[in-house]
């Protein structure tokens, strides 16, 4: 499910879910909506996903 998968990255990275909502969606409530039942279309997912992996990468790199 795409909100465990954001609640993990935010632990792992102490970033503020807002923050995460606007880098990664431009929409500083994404996460707070989730986390009240919003259901993220499919191109979403995939693209938070995508910032994800790429976040994480760059992290790993430098």
């Amino acid at each position: 499910m795409l909100i465990r998968t954001i609640e993990k990255f935010l632990r792992q990275t102490g970033m503020p879910a807002t923050k995460f909502g606007r880098l990664a969606t431009h929409d500083p409530r994404f996460v707070l909506d989730l986390r009240n039942g919003r259901m993220p279309r499919s191109n979403t997912e995939r693209r938070v996903e995508s910032f994800i992996a790429d976040y994480l990468g760059e992290q790993n790199v430098g």
